[in-house]
């Protein structure tokens, strides 16, 4: 990172539960928490501010638990506190790493977590700690990828970074069809015209009203995160126009 400035300044980086996984079905794995701190650390080195939010796949899902007839707003805060899990987690290991770290939350969990507050979040990240915002929204039916959008605009994060498990937004599975071409850059309606499915629809309309640049990447890739902060075009870019495109 010495080598070169960041370009962005501020970012949201949205992970999935299952990366607080590995390779597991399901809780937490120590390694691949390690490994999220070490990709975030020359970031942090480098002046670069962080909001992350985690989901919460690695412990409950709520969507399918409402299909086996679960009430769905009861399903979606068990959800949200899974959400509460995994943000204490992965602070703990960040913390652990050496990576000051806080964790604000949009339902009250007293004793474990800060509230939301958005002067307080801002106040933390200026202070180069990363913040990992927890419970979603605070309401039901809203999926984390909404949690990102929402809390990159509250922070005025320059870049949403979701990170997935291929190198972008892909024509089809790549995992089933090899053949599949991977888009560099899209437009938000593209991505809601093809039903591509790299985000939620509210996310993505919420990232489009606001002009919020969102990248996907494999967060796997070591270094990808320092690079796409130094302003290199990694995985795929999806914004309003080609002025919107440079990812910064």
């Amino acid at each position: 990172m010495a080598a070169a400035a960041p370009k962005i300044q501020r970012i949201l980086l949205k992970l999935s539960g299952e990366a607080l996984a590995g390779g597991k079905p399901h809780g937490f794995d120590r390694p691949a928490m390690q490994a999220v701190a070490e990709e975030l650390r020359p970031v942090l080195a480098a002046g670069v501010q962080v909001g992350l939010v985690v989901g919460g796949g690695n412990l409950f899902r709520g969507l399918p638990a409402a299909a086996d007839g679960a009430d769905r707003a009861t399903a979606d805060y068990i959800g949200m506190l899974a959400t509460v899990m995994n943000a204490l987690a992965l602070h703990e290991a960040l913390e652990t790493a050496g990576l000051p770290a806080r964790v604000m939350s949009a339902l009250a969990v007293t004793g474990v977590a800060e509230p939301f507050i958005r002067a307080k979040a801002l106040a933390h990240l200026a202070k180069g700690r990363v913040v990992l915002f927890a419970g979603g929204t605070g309401n039901p039916y809203f999926t984390t990828d909404t949690a990102a959008c929402v809390r990159a605009l509250d922070i005025g994060a320059q870049l949403l970074l979701k990170s997935t498990k291929v190198d972008g937004v892909y024509d089809a599975d790549p995992v089933l069809h090899p053949t599949a071409s991977r888009y560099e850059q899209l437009d938000y309606d593209e991505v809601l015209q093809r039903h591509l499915g790299v985000m939620d629809a509210t996310a993505v309309v919420l990232a489009r009203e606001h002009g919020l640049p969102v990248r996907v990447f494999d967060m796997h890739s070591r270094g990808a995160l320092a690079r796409i902060v130094r302003g290199e075009a990694v995985g795929t870019l999806m914004s309003a126009s080609a002025s919107d495109r440079s990812g910064r």
